[in-house]
């Protein structure tokens, strides 16, 4: 962007109605506003983003026909995104991607085949080379939706060791050591409360504590990761959901802040963003709710500067901005009238 107040920022979302892949928005932050929403990819369901470490890759999840996978885009100047390569294969796409620090490695989790997948990158072209490893989960849960399994996140470590397996389906976090060439060594498996269906997990910037949402019990579990030997433990469990609210609610994601205070949570059907202070043991304590002034919000993103908040609302088709306090970490609604169809994830350059 030309001007240092103008960051851009990227949506995923369902291709369904209007929807014609991936859209770039910019935020203004010294005018506290999202504008120039355009569509920047056309790619069936890229539900999931994320961005290489150097801001030059975008590697996005998609389908084409009856194949899904993995697809590769170069960051213009101007934000725009230029096509590279996919690795598809035969059957549903993964619903979660990531990328490691040194651009060498993508990882994918795929719900519906219930797989963990990793892929080497060329680090001259960015484009994703066949898959290194896939790895099958097995197993169910007690809910009727876990059947069988469904991983929904895959995320390296802090120290980038080992590569982190959250699974919905069997209600399990595993971890596997990462080798250099992307094979993945199963190293732990942490059983995790029966029917909580656990989803998406965020690590605090001590690189020790992690905390994960479910998306059934509506929960964030607060782990402890010890990296001598890549296993998990529980410390605390603590809901996102008034009491008094017995309706229909999914969890949906969770970030942290960038200076380890405050946790933030998503929950689909309550509609709101649970906010949490870090204590000093790392437990959380609860803040407050604030409504994301739509419907289902399946992902939020905090801005690179820390002062705002995108929160992407699916059924409701809109976009929300919300002010942060870094101090109190509270919210304040900004905009909520920004249309874009059925968006599922938001992430920022600069991030």
């Amino acid at each position: 962007m030309t001007s240092p107040n103008l960051l851009l920022g990227y949506i995923g979302t369902y291709t369904k109605g209007e929807s014609e892949g991936i859209y770039s928005f910019t935020l203004n932050q010294a005018e506290g506003k999202i504008t120039d929403i355009k569509a920047v990819a056309a790619l069936e369901n890229p539900t999931y983003l994320t961005l290489s470490n150097d801001q030059k890759y975008l590697f996005s999840v998609g389908k084409a026909g009856n194949n899904g996978g993995l697809a590769s885009y170069s960051i213009t100047g101007n934000g725009e995104l230029t096509p590279i390569n996919n690795q598809l294969s035969e059957g549903s796409p993964p619903c979660h991607v990531s990328v490691d620090s040194k651009n060498r490695l993508v990882f994918s989790g795929n719900y519906h085949k219930g797989t963990v997948e990793s892929y080497l990158i060329n680090s001259e072209t960015g484009s994703i080379q066949p898959a290194s490893s896939i790895i099958q989960h097995e197993g169910s849960g007690p809910d009727p939706r876990q059947e069988k399994p469904h991983v929904h996140y895959t995320g390296l470590t802090p120290d980038e060791k080992y590569l982190v397996a959250v699974d919905l389906g069997t209600d399990s976090l595993t971890t596997y050591e990462v080798s250099t060439d992307g094979k993945l060594t199963k190293v732990h498996l942490l059983p995790l409360k029966a029917g909580s269906g656990p989803r998406h997990l965020t690590f605090h910037p001590n690189g020790i504590l992690a905390y994960l949402m479910t998306e059934f019990s509506s929960e964030v579990i607060v782990l402890r990761y010890h990296p001598e030997n890549g296993h998990f433990t529980e410390v605390q469990y603590i809901s996102t959901l008034p009491e008094e609210f017995k309706e229909n609610n999914q969890g949906s994601a969770i970030h942290i802040s960038a200076d380890g205070r405050f946790v933030y949570a998503g929950n689909r059907g309550h509609n709101s963003i649970a906010v949490f202070h870090v204590e000093e043991t790392g437990e959380l304590s609860f803040l407050e709710h604030t409504s994301t002034e739509g419907d289902w919000p399946r992902d939020f993103e905090i801005d690179p500067s820390g002062n705002y908040i995108v929160a992407s609302n699916q059924e409701s088709s809109n976009l929300t901005l919300f002010a942060r306090n870094e101090n109190s970490g509270k919210l304040t609604l900004l905009q909520s009238d920004i249309k874009v169809p059925h968006p599922v994830c938001v992430k920022f350059l600069g991030k």
